[in-house]
């Protein structure tokens, strides 16, 4: 029983190890085949994703794999083989899908991590703005999209109260590069945040930090095919409509309703009546008042 036991487990090994020298032996003529097809079709092999990526995600041997490209058409940037994609511990900064081709562009350089300065070009800078719910569109504002920037201040000069508003334009067309600190371009689930960063110049950098102490910031979503801009303007409250109305103040009405003074005139501002006969005038102190005489020597 025991050498049959033997024999069953030697026979297992075998088959094991012919298993794995044919599952190889496959493997290694189909990259040998791709390289002459690459060969003799003018092909250049490249690195490709075999799975999706997403931001943050760490390049390795078992998401990436080598396929033919058309020499002449080869991307910028892209890499020759595996160990050169995975060399220093490269992650995502864009999201990639599978089968496309893993670009210098969109991944950090070696021994980098997966932050926000690697996406950012040169010439630009990354700034953050509080928002809300209703500053944020409901929370439909994702890394990825395009915004405006609105601002609201009071209007000013000594004679503007809180009342008197404005809304103008601060920046048009930004690149929306985080909500919070969710930076994958293919989270497009509503969330509310507190804060997003955007794409801008320094220019635009400083409109932003002097804009947040002024007033109030809001984004507007935009169209991303929608590249117009200018033509906006400041808008004020009567730019809303209703203009002419006007409510008093209920303090002032018991003066409309006050006597007339002591000459004569009536309450509603219209001129006494003249007098049809004799009149006499009676000065009292420094105002004068003035009486009709009746003919039969009554007053």
């Amino acid at each position: 029983m025991r050498g049959r036991n033997l024999l069953i487990v030697g026979l297992a090994i075998v088959l094991g190890l012919i298993a794995v020298y044919l599952a190889n032996s496959y493997f290694s003529g189909v990259e040998q085949r791709q390289a002459r097809e690459a060969e003799e079709g003018q092909m250049a092999r490249i690195v490709v994703a075999s799975q999706d990526f997403q931001f943050g995600t760490p390049l390795a041997t078992t998401n990436l794999r080598l396929a033919n490209w058309p020499a002449n058409s080869v991307p910028q940037g892209a890499f020759q083989s595996v160990e050169e994609a995975t060399r220093g511990g490269r992650v995502a900064l864009r999201p990639i899908v599978i089968g496309e081709p893993i670009l210098a562009s969109k991944v950090s350089g070696e021994g980098g991590r997966a932050v926000l300065s690697a996406i950012l070009p040169e010439e630009l800078r990354a700034v953050s703005i509080p928002v809300n719910q209703v500053s944020g569109v409901g929370g439909f504002v994702r890394a990825g999209d395009v915004v405006d920037v609105l601002l609201t201040r009071q209007i000013p000069g000594d004679g503007a109260d809180a009342q008197d508003q404005m809304t103008s334009v601060v920046l048009e067309n930004v690149l929306v590069l985080a909500i919070d600190q969710v930076a994958d371009e293919n989270q497009t689930n509503p969330q509310i945040g507190q804060t997003a960063t955007v794409q801008t110049d320094i220019l635009g950098a400083q409109k932003l930090t002097l804009a947040r102490q002024v007033g109030s910031l809001s984004l507007a979503l935009r169209n991303v095919e929608n590249q117009a801009v200018g033509g906006t303007r400041t808008v004020t409250p009567a730019d809303l409509g209703g203009a002419g109305f006007y409510i008093a103040s209920k303090s002032s009405a018991p003066a409309e309703t006050q006597a007339a003074p002591a000459t004569g005139r009536s309450s509603s501002g219209a001129a006494p009546r003249r007098p049809s006969g004799p009149t006499m005038s009676i000065v009292r102190g420094v105002e004068a008042t003035t009486y009709e005489v009746k003919r039969n020597g009554g007053m």
